[in-house]
This record gives C-alpha cells, structure tokens and sequence, in this order.
C-alpha cells in the first residue's frame, strides 16, 4: 500500500520510493529511506491560502509563489513540516527542497537555500498586480512577479515591490526554460523598462491542503500528500 493509504496509529516498513532519483533524494533528506520503519500518527487537512508568502531571509524580505513554497521543508520546533503549514511569527531552517537541482537554483537566487533560516513574515493577498512592459499592458499575479527582477536604488528587488508609477528596468527572470519563454511572449525579458500602473482583486474560494504526518524514531514530520503517494509500505 501507499504511505497516504496508512491509517492512524500504524508501524510500516518502507518498501519502495518511486518517483525517480529527485524524489528519493527529498525524502532521503527527511529520513525516509527503504527499509526504513516509522509510524503514521495522523492524516490531517491544512488550510492553503491562495496568494503569495513574504518570508524574512537572512533579514531580507522575500516573497515567493505558493507553489514553490508547497516544495519547501524546514526544521521548527523539533518537526521537520511544509513550509506552508508556518503561520505569521514562525521561523525554521529549511533542511529539504523538492523538485531537483535546477528548482534548487532558483530559489538560491533570493537567498533560500538547505541550511538558511526563515522566519514566515505573512500571506499576502491574492491580488493581480498591472504592469507596463516596453509600452504593452502585462497582467502578473503575485507569485509570478515574484520571479521577475527589476532594479532600485538599493540593489535588485522583486517587482512585487516596485511603487506605482516608478520606472525601472528588468535585470532578471528566476525560472526555468518554459516559464522564461512565456515570459517572452508577454515581452517580459532582461532589459526590457517595467512600471507597476495598477492592481486587481482576485477572488478565490479557500481549499484544503492534506499532509501525512509521520513518526520515525524521536523525529516528527510531515509530508505532503503527493510525495506520500510515492511511498510504498509493507
């Protein structure tokens, strides 16, 4: 059976990781490896907030897309859990990245890293923020300006952060080939001048998130559905 199948209460055996050598490699990072025992101690639903995190690194404000942060773990409070499930005011050391080494570059370019301390600073509303490219109209949520660097009077910042109405120019795009190449369609490239015109409420109805959260010697953790489903157990 599958390790999100596991009721309660219930000593398994890891038998097999599927998923390829990435996932293997996160979830060695949390201990769990073949052969393996440990103990599922709940299977439990955790609220998902729709916008972006503003997270504090290295005393840096940072803000990254939920998506990227569902592949985060850290250490707090003894626990290794989702970097989605800190609330404002709590702080870990990220000890797992999943997603491989390429995703593992881009989140080092904002300083986040194996190792670094975060403190979750809060979620940010979900909203639409309205940019002028090179003269065109570009709609960015939250998450997706976040990937995009621009420059200001005290170093690189996210557009996320740019003031309304100030001019600056792009110096960076944080992503992998596909997402650079929609950002090209959009005009978004290095170079290009970018201001911040506008922003839109977005509506989303709140969701559920599931995680397994699991017991493997002293050591408390949790994971989330998804990488569970890749953990066969006898």
């Amino acid at each position: 059976m599958l390790l999100n199948e596991v009721e309660p209460d219930t000593m398994v055996t890891v038998r097999t990781i599927t998923g390829g050598l990435d996932a293997k490699k996160h979830l060695e990072e949390l201990g769990i490896v073949e052969g393996v025992e440990l103990s599922v101690v709940a299977t439990e639903p955790v609220h998902v907030h729709a916008g972006p995190i503003l997270l504090k690194v290295d005393k840096k404000d940072v803000i990254i897309a939920r998506g990227w942060a569902d592949k985060m773990y850290v250490e707090s409070d003894d626990k290794i859990i989702p970097l989605l499930k800190l609330e404002a005011g709590d702080s870990g050391v990220i000890r797992s990245i999943e997603g491989g080494k390429e995703f593992e570059s881009h989140l080092s370019e904002l300083g986040i890293k194996i190792g670094a301390k975060v403190s979750f600073v809060k979620h940010l509303p979900d909203e639409t923020m309205v940019f002028s490219v090179g003269g065109n109209e570009v709609k960015m949520g939250g998450g997706m300006a976040s990937k995009v660097l621009v420059e200001s009077d005290r170093g690189n910042i996210q557009a996320n952060n740019l003031k309304k109405g100030v001019k600056s120019r792009i110096v960076g795009i944080i992503g992998g080939t596909r997402f650079k190449d929609r950002m090209e369609l959009l005009k978004v490239v290095e170079g290009a001048e970018i201001e911040l015109t506008g922003m839109e409420s977005t509506r989303h109805e709140p969701s559920l998130g599931r995680y397994v959260t699991a017991r493997i010697g002293d050591k408390v953790l949790s994971i989330g559905y998804g990488l569970a489903e890749k953990v066969e157990v006898e």
